[in-house]
């Protein structure tokens, strides 16, 4: 019985370490409340439960199946990375170029607007806020490497699945909360001290996604010089 129990929390302390800094909640929160600057504190807080729902069911999804549906589809994961770090890229981007005063404006009605539909809200929590924003090619990549795990002898067999899914959990609750009060944070920062850091992590944002593309770019670039280096 300790054995078994000293394997388990061992493979989830491995798990939600191994996840835990690549999905950074405090620092993807200011990232969140700019992106839902135009929505209220109970709308963010929707926005918020189904990150965090969508976070667990993604990072399940890759551990589980992800390495086979990659595998069916032809997909290797330099090319995840390659796409993904675009996405993130450009969304860093995008974060950067907004106004300066887009988070001051969250949840005030102009004359004539209606608040989104819970469909609208569902479509926005999944993209972007949870893809590639918050679970990104990084997260799913680290996922998958984990699932193969899932094969290993003996306790490990059994243990690994389910300190996974405790350790996914885990950090998806831990996603809500840090987004569920990300305009506390901003509040203490006050409002110059809010706009450097928005800025400062929409800029870390696109150095990952940069970082992520160099990354699947430089093997598949590794990959090509080989093949046509090689003696024939």
């Amino acid at each position: 019985m300790l054995q078994t129990l000293t394997v388990f929390f061992g493979n989830m302390l491995l798990v939600f370490g191994a996840l835990m800094p690549i999905l950074n909640p405090p620092g993807h929160a200011p990232i969140f409340l700019t992106m839902t600057a135009d929505y209220n504190s109970q709308e963010r807080t929707i926005l918020a439960r189904r990150v965090g729902i969508y976070s667990f069911i993604l990072l399940l999804i890759s551990m589980f199946i992800g390495s086979y549906v990659l595998e069916f589809f032809g997909v290797s994961l330099p090319i995840v990375r390659v796409a993904g770090g675009l996405l993130v890229a450009t969304a860093g981007w995008q974060l950067m170029s907004s106004g300066d005063d887009s988070h001051k404006s969250a949840g005030m009605l102009q004359v004539g607007e209606t608040r989104p539909s819970n469909d609208e809200l569902r479509e926005r929590a999944f993209y972007p806020l949870t893809f590639p924003i918050t679970v990104g090619p990084g997260s799913i990549t680290v996922a998958i490497a984990l699932g193969a795990g899932f094969n290993g002898p003996g306790l490990q067999k059994f243990s690994m699945p389910l300190a996974s899914l405790t350790a996914v959990a885990i950090t998806s609750y831990s996603l809500y909360l840090c987004y569920r009060h990300a305009e506390r944070l901003l509040k203490l920062l006050g409002s110059t001290g809010s706009i450097i850091f928005l800025r400062l992590s929409a800029f870390i944002l696109m150095c990952i996604g940069i970082q992520i593309f160099w990354d699947g770019f430089s093997v598949l670039f590794g990959e090509l010089l080989v093949h046509y280096l090689k003696p024939v």
